[in-house]
């Protein structure tokens, strides 16, 4: 049977109506006339939020001032916020902090990973990493008198083989950020760890949008972001887990007074705090862990194995449109097919990437690009329908074939 536009319809229809949480699209407030597909990015505005921000800016900063570092929790909200992060990535509580960027998470927890191995010289991390990973390996190297590896995961089972005895950190992604790749997390952190070496995931792209089960994995390190599939906001604040094994022995080098043992006592030499408390470094920034917090309400009764089912009916329908409406269009899918090797992302190869994600842009489709080819399309079970991918793939259909874009067009697309 031939699939046609109104077929593709019908099943879009079929598809939302028995999606276990389409109901959960209601907690975001999505502006009308839009269809977003770059919730990998940034993911769009809960509705618990804005009532919790004007709380906050009012009642708690404007009356209570000072008093509501106690009065209102803000002092514990990084064990706080990191506990409600830690449920959504496999981690009991006590583990998971937040507070601070990713890029300083990144630092710290690399850091202190590779202390943990004074006896070994090597780093190994992606040559496709995300550029902040790369740049803070080689700076992490470079302190501490350590070389540098890039290896691609499929690669890391050979390369650990040949000198594994001499690699202290595996740091990777479980996602490919500009392809939509789904590495597998379990092997490769057996494989690092058979050789010695400790094991650091960045889950920006992962932490919220498919279980990420670290305490069962045995993962020691990771961090990640809460702007993108959490939906904290802008710059949210990022997070790190350390698994319990290693509290007592791990010392991140950023040892602000937040991460005292005894903050307050203002003491001339550094004590750190036990367990993961010691990852506090700077006063944190309160308005926007409790905008984090209150985000992260979207998740409380969502089971994310239905979310990861939800991502792959949508990531499989959207390639499927693809190769009914595209096809000799000049597009080439470059997320794998494989269900259990694709993320939360569809990318499309097109020499002129640039100019159709500014035409989509124009008529309400938001996805994004990233330099110099890749079209990237990211999908959420929680607010994300197939008509919203229907629409995305038609509309892409109509721009590419009537040349309604600027084929000369160039840049490099937008943020993470």
């Amino acid at each position: 049977m031939t699939t046609t536009p109104t077929s593709l319809a019908g099943r879009a229809a079929g598809l939302d109506a028995d999606a276990p949480l389409g109901h959960v699209r209601e907690r975001f407030l999505l502006p009308q006339g839009v269809v977003y597909l770059d919730g990998n990015s940034l993911g769009p505005l809960p509705a618990a939020v804005p009532p919790v921000l004007e709380d906050v800016l009012h009642r708690q900063w404007g009356t209570g001032l000072i008093r509501s570092w106690n009065d209102h929790g803000w002092w514990d909200a990084p064990a706080r916020v990191g506990d409600r992060v830690g449920r959504l990535i496999g981690a009991a509580p006590g583990q998971t902090l937040a507070g601070d960027s990713t890029s300083v998470q990144l630092y710290n927890a690399l850091s202190a990973a590779a202390a943990l191995r004074p006896d070994r010289s090597l780093l190994v991390t992606d040559p496709d990493h995300f550029p902040t990973d790369r740049y803070l390996a080689d700076a992490v190297a470079s302190r501490l008198g350590l070389g540098v590896r890039r290896i691609r995961p499929a690669d890391l089972p050979g390369h650990l083989a040949a000198e594994g005895d001499r690699v202290a950190v595996v740091a990777y992604s479980p996602v490919d950020y500009r392809t939509g790749e789904l590495h597998d997390m379990a092997a490769l952190t057996r494989a690092a760890q058979r050789a010695g070496a400790l094991v650091l995931w960045d889950l920006c792209h992962a932490a919220g949008a498919l279980p990420v089960r670290l305490d069962a994995l045995g993962v020691d390190f990771a961090v990640g972001c809460g702007y993108k599939f959490l939906s904290g906001g802008p710059g949210a604040p990022a997070f790190v887990y350390v698994a319990r094994r290693h509290h007592a022995d791990w010392r991140p080098p950023m040892t602000g007074w937040n991460g005292h043992a005894d903050p307050f006592g203002l003491h001339e030499e550094y004590l750190p705090a036990p367990g993961v408390g010691r990852g506090r470094i700077g006063t944190p920034p309160v308005l926007s862990l409790l905008c984090l917090e209150a985000a992260l309400s979207v998740f409380d009764d969502v089971d994310l194995d239905q979310v990861r089912a939800g991502s792959l009916s949508l990531t499989g329908f959207f390639l499927h449109c693809t190769e009914v409406l595209l096809d000799g269009l000049g597009f080439e899918p470059v997320t794998p097919a494989e269900p259990e090797r694709r993320g939360s992302q569809v990318s499309l190869r097109h020499p002129h990437a640039f100019g159709l994600a500014r035409a989509l842009e124009a008529r309400g489709v938001i996805g994004d690009m990233r330099a110099p080819d890749l079209l990237r399309f990211g999908v959420n079970a929680l607010f994300t329908t197939h008509q919203d991918v229907l629409t995305a793939v038609t509309c892409l259909r109509e721009i590419t074939a009537t040349g309604a874009y600027d084929p000369s067009a160039h840049g490099a697309g937008g943020v993470t």
